[in-house]
C-alpha cells in the first residue's frame, strides 16, 4: 500500500500537466497582448532587436492627455457618439422589446432575427454601399450619419437583450396594477418598465461599448470630417506610432472592462433564457 502512494502521486502530478500547460496558453493569449500594449505605453525608446525597451517615460501620455490634443477631442466625439447612439436604440429597442416579449405578433421569429441581419454580412461591403448612399444624402462626414451606421449595428444588441428583459418580468405583478386601476400606461411605467430596468440599463451599456470601439462604419461613413478614438488608434498605428496607438487602446479598454462587470451584474443566464420562448 505504502508503494502505492508515491506513484498516485506521481500520476497526479502527470494528470495536472496537460491542465497546466492549457491555461498557461490562455493566459499567454489573454495576458500577452495587454502586457505589450502596457510596455509600449511607456516606452520612450524600443527598437529591434531588443526585446524590451531601452527607455521608460510617460512624454506620450502628456501628449495625449494635453488640454488641446487630438485624443481628447476624438475622446469626446466617440463618447458624444455613444450617447446618441444609446438614445436612438432604445427609442427603438424599448417599445419594440416590449411588443415582442409581451404581444403575441405574428412572425416574432422572423422579426427578431432581422435585427441580426446587419451580422450575416461582410462588414466592409455593407458599409461601402452604405457610404455611397449617404453621400448622395449629404450624411457623408456627420455626427448623424456616423450615429445612424453605429445605431443600425447597436440594434442587435439593445432589442434582443431588452426583449429578454421585458419577458422576465413577472405578469402577475401587471395584473395585480391593473385589478387595482392602473392603466395599461401606469402599469408600464410603474411596474414594467422599472422591473425591466437593469436588463435595459445592460443593453445601453452593450450599445455604449459597441459605438465606442465601432471602427469601421466611422470610418467609410465619418472620414475625414469626423475623428473618434478608434480611427486615432488607427492612424498613429499605420504611422508607426505606436505608442500613441497602445495608450489609446488602454483608454478604450478602461471603460469595456468595467462596463461589463456591471453587465455581469445586471444579466444573468436564465434572464437571457426568456427572450427565445
Amino acid at each position: 500500500m505504502t508503494a502505492l502512494i508515491p506513484t498516485r502521486a506521481l500520476a497526479q502530478i502527470f494528470a495536472w500537466i496537460p491542465r497546466g500547460l492549457a491555461l498557461g496558453l490562455l493566459a499567454f493569449v489573454i495576458f500577452g497582448p495587454l502586457t505589450n500594449l502596457g510596455l509600449w505605453a511607456v516606452a520612450e525608446k524600443w527598437y529591434f532587436p531588443h526585446t524590451l525597451p531601452l527607455q521608460y517615460g510617460f512624454s506620450f501620455w502628456e501628449r495625449v492627455f494635453a488640454p488641446r490634443s487630438n485624443a481628447m477631442a476624438s475622446l469626446g466625439t466617440s463618447v458624444t457618439i455613444a450617447l446618441l447612439t444609446v438614445a436612438a436604440c432604445l427609442a427603438v429597442s424599448v417599445p419594440a422589446g416590449y411588443a415582442l416579449a409581451r404581444l403575441r405578433l405574428p412572425w416574432r421569429g422572423a422579426i427578431l432575427l432581422a435585427f441580426l441581419l446587419p451580422q450575416a454580412f461582410p462588414s466592409v461591403a455593407v458599409y461601402i454601399n452604405v457610404a455611397r448612399i449617404f453621400y448622395t444624402l449629404g450624411l457623408n462626414g456627420t455626427v448623424a450619419g456616423v450615429v445612424l451606421v453605429h445605431t443600425v449595428h447597436g440594434l442587435v444588441f439593445s432589442v434582443w437583450i431588452t426583449a429578454a428583459a421585458f419577458a422576465a418580468v413577472d405578469r402577475s405583478l401587471e395584473e395585480a396594477a391593473r385589478d387595482m386601476g392602473a392603466g395599461p400606461l401606469r402599469t408600464f411605467f410603474g411596474i414594467t418598465l422599472p422591473l425591466a430596468a437593469p436588463g435595459v440599463m445592460a443593453s445601453s451599456i452593450f450599445v455604449f461599448l459597441e459605438s465606442l470601439d465601432e471602427f469601421t462604419g466611422t470610418y467609410f461613413v465619418g472620414v475625414p470630417d469626423i475623428s473618434t478614438l478608434p480611427l486615432l488608434m488607427f492612424n498613429a498605428g499605420m504611422g508607426g506610432n505606436f505608442q500613441i496607438a497602445a495608450i489609446t487602446a488602454l483608454i478604450l479598454l478602461v471603460p469595456s472592462v468595467g462596463f461589463m462587470l456591471v453587465i455581469e451584474r445586471f444579466l444573468k443566464a436564465d434572464v437571457l433564457a426568456k427572450v427565445g420562448h
